[in-house]
């Protein structure tokens, strides 16, 4: 709980603040990165930080906790730092990270806002800093201990036993472990980092959805490629459409991510846009595998029938669902009549009631797509989504 007299602080500064923040997290990342170039080479996403969209997430993020903290000082926000905090055990970050990124933090607020940062105002935002990074190691703790891991960055070998070309934009590559370790299990929708060394000497690290379920014996990545069309190409998925063979080895880390099937009898609905259907997949394996008997709305939606990625095996399973129905949309239309032209309309949908959301795909079908389910009656709390990314419905 954020203590009286920062509070009162923090709620007279948060729109000053609030507004700059977009101007401070670029000078933030500059100095640290200036000083700090093994960072940007070796753990955060240099395509993301190219285009602005991790700037925008970190500055969604601070804003929200600071004003959670105002609005509800007995409610902890959870639900914003388990997704972080799924996100930084992913790629190892750490304890002792947090104080370096403190440092930098607050450097470039004083550049920024210059005087306005008086003592007191900035003893009031320590503070809120000190409450969301200590609760986010608690977490980040929490999840490592879950995983089986007593240490931060924990990376193991996968061979790869097959590679399938999904569309020409999207492979697949199926995974063995290549030691003699444990693996841990996973929940359908989690995810996996990729640690890839590039040519330059850098190691990147990107987050994939596991599209196999939890009962198979091997893994499943499905990686897009990300073409550059006026912003930086994906240098990882690049480096594994290109390079990435059956034989070869992949450093993965253990599976985290907060979006996961829920067990249950309740009706569900899973929708996904393009590379979004990867972890509905793994969820609709998990249902097959399982033998469920639920209600289930599969709902997807892409540029065109070439484009849809595993389209003939969400079919199969939705098929093997007793209680399942598909419903596509393709922006280019159909060349069988079995999809709808245009873009994803849940509203035309007959949705079961008390249905369980899960949404994967770009943030405008996340957005489109969640209004469209609170209109139909579907309460917030039953929505869950996943973004590839940074979350920018934070900022």
């Amino acid at each position: 709980m954020l203590s009286a007299s920062s509070a009162a602080v923090v709620r007279e500064t948060l729109p000053v603040v609030g507004a700059a923040i977009g101007d401070i997290t670029p000078v933030f990342y500059g100095k640290m990165f200036a000083d700090h170039p093994e960072l940007l080479d070796n753990l955060f996403n240099r395509g993301n930080q190219a285009n602005g969209e991790q700037q925008k997430a970190l500055a969604g993020s601070i804003a929200t906790f600071a004003t959670l903290l105002l609005e509800r000082p007995d409610d902890r926000p959870d639900a914003m730092l388990a997704r972080i905090a799924h996100k930084h055990v992913s790629v190892g970050v750490t304890e002792d990270q947090y104080p370096l990124v403190h440092h930098y933090l607050f450097a470039a607020i004083v550049e920024v806002l210059g005087d306005i940062v008086t003592p007191e105002v900035a003893a009031a935002w320590d503070e809120v800093y000190w409450l969301m990074a200590k609760s986010l190691v608690a977490a980040e703790k929490t999840l490592m201990a879950q995983a089986g891991s007593d240490r931060y960055g924990q990376w193991r070998p996968w061979r790869v036993d097959a590679r399938t070309e999904e569309t020409a934009d999207v492979v697949s590559f199926l995974l063995s472990p290549a030691d003699d370790a444990p693996v841990p299990g996973f929940r359908p929708g989690q995810y996996v980092s990729v640690a890839v060394d590039l040519p330059d000497g850098s190691r990147q690290l990107r987050q994939y959805s596991l599209s196999s379920g939890p009962l198979a014996e091997q893994r499943r990545l499905t990686v897009k490629r990300v073409h550059g069309g006026g912003r930086p190409a994906g240098e990882v998925s690049d480096h594994l459409h290109r390079h990435t063979r059956e034989g070869d080895l992949l450093q993965l880390s253990a599976p985290f991510g907060d979006i996961a099937l829920e067990d249950g009898d309740g009706p569900l609905l899973l929708a996904s846009a393009g590379i979004g259907i990867t972890p509905m997949i793994g969820m609709l394996r998990h249902l097959s595998d399982t033998g469920s008997r639920r209600r289930v709305v599969v709902v997807h939606a892409d540029r065109s029938e070439d484009d849809h990625a595993m389209r003939a095996e969400q079919a199969a399973l939705v098929g093997a669902l007793p209680g399942a129905e598909l419903h596509l949309w393709y922006e280019q239309g159909a060349r069988d009549g079995e999809a709808r032209a245009g873009l994803c309309d849940l509203s035309v949908l007959d949705l079961p009631a008390g249905a369980t959301a899960y949404l994967c795909g770009p943030v405008p079908f996340l957005k489109a797509t969640r209004e469209d389910l609170l209109r139909g009656g579907v309460a917030a709390r039953d929505v869950h989504y996943e973004v590839f990314g940074p979350d920018l419905g934070l900022a």
